[in-house]
């Protein structure tokens, strides 16, 4: 094919579908080396990149102000390109199905502008088959081509880290693969120019779908077991994160800890996995009771909190709890599927409307997603209860005093600290007369 060589020369173009936490950073990163079309329907995400802002806090509005995508809600634009990544997101139903209208969608708007000759690499997450089964179908109606002679077919899972400033895009190793041998070199040499950590070329599709699904549902069951241990610990009165130093002292210790498990990865692939399963006859036993103990650890830590309450002589239903955190993970305004919407729901089955502070959360997605009013720090007074919820920077910068600002003027006995992440001095706190719960 030698796309690959058209590509370097800049005289074809790779084109980004898709410009959220996954696809702008690879659209970002391409266009150091190539000419990059950035595509998204979203004309109001387009118009914040266009103004050199970055809502995704990924790679930063400098990098955004900086670099030479041609970012464009205009799908004509695509025609331009002929090498397609995909990277739109693949949520899940309500009854925990995959939803794959996302990368159906992109799959329509990607065949009406496919030109002969081009490579098309999915990076959304998605459970084996569907690339080829589902994908493909649409690619070939919408264009009226056929793939392996007219264009060829990739997948390439993403495994961004969202948030974190070490393992970024470049320093991870990719996972590529391609429906021949062909398709497969041009996609690796592509993918090689940005990836430092190298690519890993998987034996066919099917592969490189299934190692990414598997790769997060290995991190959710061990999470799940680490779950477990907490909610076990905390009836025998045992301090989790004790046992985890302990444990951990160990060579081989995985240094896995409880929390909450959220988000568009690791709280949504085991389903992906867990459909396709079951659609061939096998019900799984340890993946499906490891996403079950995670998805209900919302609920255990708001119980813990209406235990802690009452201890604290609290009237409940009048009791003011104020959450920090929201977003699934530290330090990203993604909210998508965050769990500690567990912990709100539940205790407002016992009557108590929480206070969410969140500067890193998107406040609009807040707002349309979970109807929740983000409040300002420095608004909050009072408190009854403080939840450290979500372990960003900026909440792990306070101290003792700034925390404690947040409760009324009673005694420390009567003032309630939950902190899920752990990340508080226990020792200081609890000698200072805090009625403190961790998980």
């Amino acid at each position: 094919m030698n796309l690959y060589k058209k590509i370097l020369n800049k005289e074809e173009e790779i084109a980004v579908v898709g410009l959220g936490y996954v696809g702008m950073p690879l659209a970002v990163a391409f266009a150091k080396k190539i000419n990059v079309i950035g595509y998204d329907l979203n004309k109001e995400k387009i118009e914040l990149y266009k103004s050199g802002i970055d809502p995704t806090n990924e790679v930063g509005n400098d990098a955004i102000k900086e670099t030479t995508v041609e970012f464009t809600s205009d799908e004509s634009r695509l025609k331009e390109a002929k090498f397609h990544i995909v990277a739109v997101p693949t949520p899940i139903n309500s009854d925990k199905t995959p939803d794959l209208s996302p990368v159906e969608g992109a799959s329509r708007t990607v065949g009406r502008n496919l030109a002969i000759g081009s490579i098309v690499v999915y990076e959304s997450t998605v459970y084996p088959g569907v690339t080829e089964d589902i994908c493909i179908p649409i690619l070939e109606k919408e264009s009226g081509l056929k793939c392996g002679v007219d264009f060829k077919v990739g997948y390439s899972p993403e495994r961004i880290n969202p948030g974190d400033r070490i393992n970024t895009l470049e320093k991870i190793i990719k996972i590529v693969s391609g429906v021949d041998e062909e398709s497969l070199e041009e996609i690796a040499k592509v993918y090689e120019l940005i990836i430092e950590a190298g690519v890993h070329r998987a034996g066919s599709i099917k592969v490189a779908e299934a190692a990414k699904v598997v790769e997060n549902s290995q991190r959710d069951i061990n999470i799940a077991f680490m779950n477990e241990l907490a909610m076990v610990f905390d009836r025998m009165g045992i301090d989790t994160q004790e046992v985890i130093d302990a444990m951990n002292t160990k060579w081989n210790a995985l240094k896995f800890t409880p929390g909450l498990v959220g988000g568009h990865c690791i709280g949504v692939d085991p389903y992906y996995f867990l459909y396709e399963a079951e659609k061939l006859g096998y019900h799984s036993q340890i993946i499906l009771s490891g996403r079950k103990i995670n998805d209900g650890m919302g609920e255990f830590v708001a119980d813990a909190v209406i235990k802690k309450l009452v201890l604290a002589n609290k009237v409940v239903k009048q009791s003011k709890v104020v959450i920090l955190g929201l977003t699934f993970k530290e330090n990203t305004p993604d909210t998508r599927n965050s769990k500690v919407i567990g912990i709100i729901d539940r205790l407002k089955e016992y009557g108590i409307n929480s206070i969410v502070v969140d500067p890193e959360a998107d406040a609009k997605e807040a707002k349309r997603e979970y109807g929740i009013e983000l409040v300002d720090i420095n608004e909050i007074k009072g408190a009854d209860c403080v939840i450290l919820a979500v372990a960003h920077n900026k909440f792990k910068k306070f101290n003792l005093e700034q925390i404690d600002e947040l409760f009324g003027d009673y005694d420390n006995s009567k003032k309630v600290l939950i902190d899920i992440k752990s990340v508080l001095d226990k020792k200081m706190i609890e000698d200072k007369g805090y009625s403190y719960w961790r998980l």
